[in-house]
């Protein structure tokens, strides 16, 4: 049974709250407060004063590109499902591998879905 007015509606209330939370996360990894790394640990020189300082350092900004990254690609699949929502409701919510419905319940959780996630495909 294909989604009703009132489910669509829900739908895109979720994938617009998801939209604004995760642009405020990519906003928040790009720029967490406007201090440096230097100034957030309270160091007085740029050299750490332990060479595992250095390394912890490195490893907190490679996760926080990982972390965008990932968030910029969810944002995209975000503003995918906005626009199938919008332009074409009566396909929103059916797996582009089988054309079956999407469980609701995977929506719910997932609401830019594009698979039923069972793993078949067509």
């Amino acid at each position: 049974m294909p989604l009703s007015s009132k489910q669509l509606e829900y739908f895109g209330k979720r994938l617009r709250e998801e939209r604004t939370r995760t642009v405020q996360l990519i906003n928040g990894l790009s720029d967490p407060s406007g201090e440096t790394q230097q100034d957030e640990a309270g160091d007085l020189s740029l050299m750490p004063s332990h060479p595992a300082d250095l390394g912890t350092d490195t490893i907190d900004a490679e996760v926080d590109a990982s972390n965008a990254t990932r968030a910029s690609n969810e944002l995209q699949e975000i503003d995918a499902a906005l626009e199938r929502l919008y332009k074409t409701p009566e396909q929103f919510g059916r797996c582009e591998e089988t054309g079956r419905e999407i469980p609701y319940e995977r929506l719910d959780i997932i609401p830019w879905a594009r698979t039923c996630g069972d793993g078949l495909s067509s």
